[in-house]
């Protein structure tokens, strides 16, 4: 996407210095900055810190992180051609930073799935590792196009749509899963309105995807999470669309905390509600929800927030009860009765169809 004029992705890695630049989401929407990882430690603190976030941009960081623990480990040792021409040290050094990598936000499937394929690539040579990283980069944003493609189909003229969180272009390398389609739309020349929820408790939608809909010329509103069921009572919401973080085999599906409730009113009111994933993103050897690890991130989110003063300076006001202590789930999981369909790259796909595909298999209908 385009800011300031100019085409940006979300993440990218410099293959031969190792450096992942990204956008630090952390910075958005008051000021657009670039946060240079230079090695995999620093890609693993901003995934960690959420400088990087959202199912797509994760992976495709993992991926890096992956790759450039490759790049530093065989550094000095000559690069290998297979697994054999590895020391042992360097092998427990890959693993080890796997498991650091894997460690950094546990509920994420597609970190997952990039950290397995670069790892498994970075067995046959650091070049294969490097290039492993690359390509899943460029299939994400390729599955996001594809996603926006199908989904725009189901945004009319007039529609109105609800959002929780952000799947846009900063969720991924480019494109988005939820905002695709609307992104699509809107180069068709489709007239529609978004609500964005506000999404507590790090304001993912106030900050992020109202950054991006005002970016994009798309008329839209920041509503607060709990207005959601007054907008869909009164009329208001044609549908809900989302992304989603992980999804088990038999369609329940975990994304940011208070989907779920958005889930439950819609299905309340016979609104649709769609999920927009990649494939990647499906867990097929989860057999539902309950599987699902769910992370647990810092009360401090809850009883405090970040915004610049009148000057400009980044400040951190507590807003809660001094003495008081929070819970702070940062996913739930919406259990695939309460889902209409999934936006995938290979079309709508039914929650009862899911357990029929793979990654490898084409949709048949």
């Amino acid at each position: 996407m385009k800011v300031a004029g100019k085409h940006y992705r979300t993440i990218w890695m410099d293959s031969k210095t190792g450096e992942v630049s990204m956008i630090d989401q952390n910075a958005l929407p008051f000021s657009f900055e670039i946060f240079i990882a230079r090695n995999y430690q620093d890609t693993c603190h901003a995934i960690v810190t959420m400088i990087t976030r959202g199912a797509g941009a994760i992976g495709a960081a993992a991926g890096f992180a992956m790759a450039q623990a490759f790049m530093e480990g065989a550094r000095g040792e000559g690069r290998g051609v297979n697994s054999a021409d590895y020391t042992l040290e360097q092998l427990f050094f890959f693993d080890k930073v796997r498991k650091e990598i894997e460690a950094t936000r546990p509920t994420a499937r597609n970190l997952f799935y990039a950290t397995e394929r670069v790892y498994n690539a970075g067995l046959i040579s650091v070049e294969s590792a490097i290039r492993e990283a690359q390509l899943l980069a460029d299939q994400n944003i390729a599955d996001a196009k594809q996603i926006g493609e199908y989904g725009s189909k189901l945004v009319h003229n007039g529609s109105r749509i609800l959002t929780h969180c952000n799947a846009g272009w900063l969720g991924f390398v480019d494109y988005g899963s939820a905002l695709a389609p609307l992104y699509i739309a809107k180069e068709q020349g489709k007239e529609f309105f978004v609500y964005a929820d506000e999404t507590r408790p790090r304001n993912q939608g106030a900050r992020l995807t109202a950054w991006e809909l005002q970016n994009e010329g798309i008329p839209h509103k920041i509503v607060p999470d709990n207005a959601g069921a007054y907008l869909m009572s009164q009329g208001l919401i044609d549908f809900v669309i989302v992304g989603a973080d992980r999804i088990a085999s038999n369609g329940d599906t975990a994304n940011k905390i208070g989907t779920f409730e958005k889930a439950i009113v819609a299905k309340e009111f016979g609104i649709p509600f769609y999920v927009a994933v990649p494939f990647s993103t499906i867990d097929f050897s989860l057999t539902d929800g309950s599987q699902i690890p769910i992370e647990e991130r810092s009360e401090d989110e809850v009883l405090t927030y970040s915004g610049p003063d009148s000057e400009g300076v980044m400040r951190t006001i507590r807003m809660a009860s001094p003495g008081s202590h929070a819970l702070n789930p940062a996913f739930d999981v919406t259990p695939a009765k309460f889902i209409t369909g999934f936006i995938t790259e290979k079309g709508l796909v039914k929650p009862e169809e899911l357990a029929d595909f793979s990654l490898d298999k084409p949709l048949k209908h």
